[in-house]
Protein backbone atom coordinates (compact mmCIF):
# COMPACT_ATOMS: atom_id res chain seq x y z
CA UNK A 1 0.00 0.00 0.00
CA UNK A 2 1.26 3.50 -0.89
CA UNK A 3 2.34 6.02 1.61
CA UNK A 4 -0.51 8.59 2.17
CA UNK A 5 0.52 12.44 2.27
CA UNK A 6 -2.18 13.82 4.13
CA UNK A 7 -2.82 17.61 4.74
CA UNK A 8 -6.28 19.32 6.57
CA UNK A 9 -8.10 19.23 3.10
CA UNK A 10 -7.47 15.28 3.23
CA UNK A 11 -7.68 14.69 6.32
CA UNK A 12 -11.07 13.30 7.05
CA UNK A 13 -11.57 11.36 4.11
CA UNK A 14 -8.29 9.09 4.54
CA UNK A 15 -7.66 9.10 8.16
CA UNK A 16 -11.11 9.87 10.26
CA UNK A 17 -13.35 7.52 7.27
CA UNK A 18 -11.19 5.20 6.49
CA UNK A 19 -12.49 1.72 7.19
CA UNK A 20 -9.38 0.13 8.16
CA UNK A 21 -6.94 1.62 10.59
CA UNK A 22 -4.50 4.09 9.58
CA UNK A 23 -1.10 4.82 11.38
CA UNK A 24 0.29 8.91 10.94
CA UNK A 25 3.45 10.32 11.41
CA UNK A 26 3.37 13.67 12.40
CA UNK A 27 6.65 14.77 11.81
CA UNK A 28 9.17 17.65 11.12
CA UNK A 29 11.89 18.64 8.39
CA UNK A 30 14.32 19.39 10.94
CA UNK A 31 13.65 17.25 13.00
CA UNK A 32 16.58 14.14 13.37
CA UNK A 33 14.60 11.52 15.08
CA UNK A 34 12.41 12.04 11.84
CA UNK A 35 14.38 11.70 9.25
CA UNK A 36 15.64 8.38 11.31
CA UNK A 37 12.04 7.32 11.73
CA UNK A 38 11.11 7.73 8.19
CA UNK A 39 12.80 5.11 6.42
CA UNK A 40 11.29 2.70 8.82
CA UNK A 41 7.27 3.89 8.33
CA UNK A 42 7.87 4.02 4.95
CA UNK A 43 8.72 0.28 5.17
CA UNK A 44 5.70 -0.17 6.98
CA UNK A 45 3.73 1.31 4.61
CA UNK A 46 5.36 -0.83 1.48
CA UNK A 47 4.26 -3.90 3.24
CA UNK A 48 0.76 -2.68 4.75
CA UNK A 49 -1.88 -4.77 4.53
CA UNK A 50 -5.19 -4.11 6.37
CA UNK A 51 -4.41 -0.65 7.51
CA UNK A 52 -3.01 2.26 5.71
CA UNK A 53 0.39 4.49 6.45
CA UNK A 54 0.21 8.53 6.40
CA UNK A 55 2.53 11.25 7.32
CA UNK A 56 1.69 14.86 8.40
CA UNK A 57 4.43 17.45 8.46
CA UNK A 58 3.19 19.61 11.33
CA UNK A 59 4.75 22.75 9.68
CA UNK A 60 2.45 22.80 6.84
CA UNK A 61 -0.51 21.21 8.90
CA UNK A 62 -0.64 23.38 12.34
CA UNK A 63 -4.04 22.94 12.92
CA UNK A 64 -3.92 19.16 13.16
CA UNK A 65 -0.74 19.27 14.75
CA UNK A 66 -3.12 21.48 17.66
CA UNK A 67 -5.82 19.36 17.07
CA UNK A 68 -4.60 16.17 18.19
CA UNK A 69 -1.99 17.40 21.08
CA UNK A 70 1.09 16.95 19.05
CA UNK A 71 3.86 18.39 21.11
CA UNK A 72 6.59 16.39 20.15
CA UNK A 73 7.92 14.58 16.58
CA UNK A 74 7.83 12.28 15.57
CA UNK A 75 4.59 11.61 16.74
CA UNK A 76 2.55 8.28 15.92
CA UNK A 77 -1.05 8.07 15.79
CA UNK A 78 -2.92 5.13 15.46
CA UNK A 79 -6.49 5.84 14.03
CA UNK A 80 -9.25 3.24 14.51
CA UNK A 81 -13.03 4.23 13.09
CA UNK A 82 -11.96 7.89 13.59
CA UNK A 83 -10.75 7.51 16.95
CA UNK A 84 -7.18 7.59 18.74
CA UNK A 85 -6.05 4.08 19.42
CA UNK A 86 -2.94 4.35 20.07
CA UNK A 87 0.09 7.00 20.33
CA UNK A 88 4.13 7.00 20.45
CA UNK A 89 6.51 10.02 20.66
CA UNK A 90 9.91 9.66 20.20
CA UNK A 91 12.14 7.30 17.85
CA UNK A 92 10.10 3.63 17.77
CA UNK A 93 11.66 0.44 15.98
CA UNK A 94 9.15 -1.36 13.85
CA UNK A 95 8.38 -3.79 16.21
CA UNK A 96 7.02 -1.34 18.11
CA UNK A 97 5.24 0.15 15.42
CA UNK A 98 3.74 -3.22 14.33
CA UNK A 99 2.89 -3.90 18.16
CA UNK A 100 0.75 -0.43 17.89
CA UNK A 101 -1.02 -1.60 14.92
CA UNK A 102 -2.54 -5.02 16.31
Amino acid sequence: MALLHVNAENFDSEVLKSPVPVLVDFYAEWCEPCKMLGPVVEEIAGEAEGFSVAKINIDEAKELATRYKIMGVPTLLVFKNGEIAKRSTGFVNKKKILEMLQ
